[in-house]
């Protein structure tokens, strides 16, 4: 009985013994398990010494830094605007000529009315018998009966542009036949007119024959005789 109680107790203090070793086994391991871990790795340096990244790169030289997908772009540079000069916008002085063919006896029919106002005024009308226009340049070259010069013109009647006549019309020019005063001198009476055309170059630049303009009753003229440039109204001729 005694030795029983002797071995029960042996046996209890072995499986103590045993359990307490297993214990201390158990922290060993974990103390050592956690003393053994893998350290981080030492810095070699400070942030100074790292090595820049292509993104850090690309900042530095100015580039794009990528693409929202991550994908790295350049920016393509500034597309320059096209150098476009603004043109110019005066106007063109106009035209001296209509380009076609001046007025002459061939291709015109005149005539020489009587007017009430102004008096002792008269209207010379040309008409465009052609096919095709015709420029009326400066004024007509009036010679009444045997005179040897034409008359000088009205020279503020000069038009801004040459008159051009399309086939069927007509232009003007008013003549002043003498003085309403009788100052002019020199005065006679004929039934004979001739109207010479000038040419572009002047009115000494002649386009061929004077017309024959046929007068239904004599006109008295004097050396007051004037005449206004060609004119595209009627109103305009007889305005001086």
């Amino acid at each position: 009985m005694r030795s029983n109680r002797i071995r029960t107790t042996a046996l209890a203090a072995t499986a103590l013994l045993a359990a307490l070793s297993l214990t201390a086994c158990n922290g060993e391991d974990s103390a050592a398990g956690a003393s053994g871990s893998t350290p981080p790795a030492a810095s070699t340096g400070g942030q100074a010494d790292q090595k820049p990244s292509a993104k850090d790169d690309a900042k530095d030289s100015g580039g794009d830094t990528g693409t929202s997908d991550g994908t790295s772009s350049t920016a393509a540079p500034a597309a320059k605007a096209p150098d476009t000069k603004t043109p110019d916008t005066k106007t063109p002085a106009k035209s001296s000529s209509s380009g076609g063919t001046a007025c002459k006896a061939s291709n015109t029919k005149l005539t020489l009315t009587p007017v009430s106002r102004p008096v002792n005024h008269m209207l010379l009308t040309v008409t465009n018998t052609g096919s095709k226009n015709c420029d009326a340049y400066y004024y007509p070259a009036l010679r009444f009966g045997e005179a040897q010069s034409v008359p000088p013109v009205y020279e503020d009647s000069q038009p801004q542009a040459v008159v051009t006549l399309a086939p069927g019309e007509s232009g003007y020019a008013g003549v002043m036949t003498s003085s309403a005063d009788g100052s002019g001198t020199g005065g006679y009476s004929t039934k004979n007119l001739s109207v010479g055309f000038a040419g572009r170059g002047g009115i000494s630049d002649s386009t061929g024959p004077a017309a024959v303009v046929p007068l239904g009753k004599s006109v008295y003229v004097d050396s007051t005789l004037r005449v206004t440039y060609w004119q595209s109204e009627m109103s305009d001729a007889l305005s001086w």
